[in-house]
């Protein structure tokens, strides 16, 4: 080998570097301009996401299921169910 094929290694290394983060950064076709984030050229063929209102308060649910629970195990130790059902 020669002096200048080894001296060459190292940048084609960075080279392929460089390039692997510059792919695995997302969406590549998305810019920001001014501050401003503009959408990639195909955002009109994206599916639209729904995420239906409600289920953000969880702690009513919650407390019914412990209140359900403690029935439950005061009636198992009281004797009147079984373990098993």
């Amino acid at each position: 080998m020669t002096f200048n094929r080894v001296k060459q290694y190292p940048r084609l290394l960075l080279l392929a570097g460089g390039l692997f983060i510059l792919s695995a950064t997302g969406c590549s076709f998305q810019s920001t301009v001014g501050g401003q984030t503009l959408p990639s050229h195909s955002y009109l063929k994206d599916d639209v996401q729904f995420f239906p209102t409600g289920g953000e308060e969880q702690l009513p649910n919650l407390r019914r299921a412990l209140d359900e629970y403690r029935l439950e195990r005061e009636s198992i130790r009281a004797g009147l169910r079984d373990e098993g059902t």
